[in-house]
C-alpha cells in the first residue's frame, strides 16, 4: 500500500504487487487520477465507480468505463481521464513490424516483404494512421513454401509490388503527412525486439546500396520494455507477453499487420498501468 495526499487529506491505493499468470511481478503501482482528487471528488468518485477504483487489472476496458461513468456522473473530462495514465514521453510511437523473405536453412540475404507501421497517438495510446505495403523481393523473388507458411504471404502478395527503396520513399511521405517530420513532434519506432531495426532493415539497405532514414535509428525493443514493467523476459515474445498481461492475441502469429497490433495492445495495457516508454537501442 502507498500513502498519498490528496488536498491536505492522505489516503492510501494499492500498488500492483501480485503475481499474473505468466509468473511476472506486477512492479509498477497502480497509477491513477485517484491520487490527485480532492477528498470530496474521490468520495464521489468511489460512490460512481463503486469498488473497481482501486482494481489492479489497469486494462484498457475498465479504463474506458471508469472514463465513461466519471464523464456522464458530471465530473468533466479532464477529471474522467485522470483515471487513464500518466503522460509518455513521446507524442506518438510508430510500431513497426517487419515480415522478411526465409527459409529451413535461412537464405541470404533476407529482403523485407511486409512492412507496416502503425502510428500510436502517445497521449490516447490509440491507433490514428497505419502504413501497411508488401515489398517485390528481388534477390530471391520466388517465396519458400516454409515463407508462405509461417508469415502467410503467398507469391501474387509481393509480385508486382514496389521495391524497398520505393516503399521507403512511400514512407517518407507518410511520415510528412502525418506529422511526424517536424521537429516539435516527438516521435520514436517500436519494435518486438531489436532485429528489425538493428539488423534487417540497415542490412537490406547496406546490400542494396541505400541510406537509412535517421528516424530508423533509435526505437524501443517492447521486450525490453515489458520486462522492466513486469520483472521477467518475455522468452516467447508477443505470446508471452499477451500471457503476462492476460490479453487475447490478435490476429495471425508472424502476420507484420497483426504483429503491430498486438504490440499496440500491449504497450496500451502497459501504459494504463503506469508504465512509461523509454527508447532502449545505443545510438547507432
Amino acid at each position: 500500500m502507498e500513502n498519498f495526499q490528496t488536498m491536505g487529506v492522505p489516503f492510501r491505493i494499492p500498488e500492483l504487487a501480485s503475481l499474473d499468470a505468466s509468473g511476472c511481478s506486477m512492479l509498477a503501482p497502480l497509477q491513477t487520477g485517484a491520487a490527485r482528487f480532492s477528498s470530496y471528488l474521490l468520495s464521489r468518485a468511489r460512490k460512481v465507480l463503486g469498488s473497481h477504483l482501486f482494481s489492479p487489472c489497469g486494462v484498457p476496458e475498465f479504463c474506458s468505463i471508469s472514463t465513461r461513468k466519471l464523464a456522464a456522473h458530471g465530473f468533466g473530462a479532464s477529471m474522467a481521464a485522470m483515471v487513464s495514465f500518466p503522460p509518455q514521453r513521446y507524442h506518438y510511437f510508430l510500431v513497426l513490424d517487419f515480415e522478411a523473405t526465409c527459409d529451413k536453412p535461412q537464405i541470404h540475404p533476407q529482403e523485407i516483404i511486409e512492412f507496416p507501421i502503425l502510428k500510436l497517438n502517445g497521449r490516447t495510446m490509440e491507433i490514428e494512421s497505419t502504413f501497411h505495403m508488401y515489398v517485390q523481393p528481388v534477390v530471391h523473388p520466388q517465396l519458400t513454401p516454409f515463407c508462405t507458411e509461417l508469415t502467410g504471404i503467398i507469391q501474387a502478395m509481393v509480385d508486382g509490388q514496389p521495391s524497398l527503396q520505393q516503399v521507403l520513399e512511400r514512407v517518407d511521405e507518410w511520415m510528412a503527412k502525418e506529422g511526424l517530420l517536424d521537429p516539435n513532434v516527438k516521435s520514436i519506432f517500436v519494435t518486438c525486439g531489436d532485429w528489425d531495426l538493428k539488423v534487417m532493415l540497415p542490412g537490406q539497405c547496406q546490400y542494396l546500396g541505400l541510406p537509412v532514414a535517421d528516424y530508423f535509428k533509435q526505437w524501443i525493443n517492447l521486450k525490453k520494455a515489458y520486462s522492466f514493467a513486469m520483472g521477467c523476459w518475455p522468452k516467447n515474445g508477443l505470446l508471452d507477453m499477451n500471457k503476462g498481461l492476460s490479453l487475447q492475441h490478435i490476429g495471425r502469429p508472424h502476420s507484420g499487420i497483426d504483429d503491430c497490433k498486438n504490440i499496440a495492445n500491449i504497450m496500451k495495457t502497459l501504459a494504463y498501468r503506469g508504465f512509461i516508454f523509454k527508447q532502449t537501442s545505443k545510438p547507432f
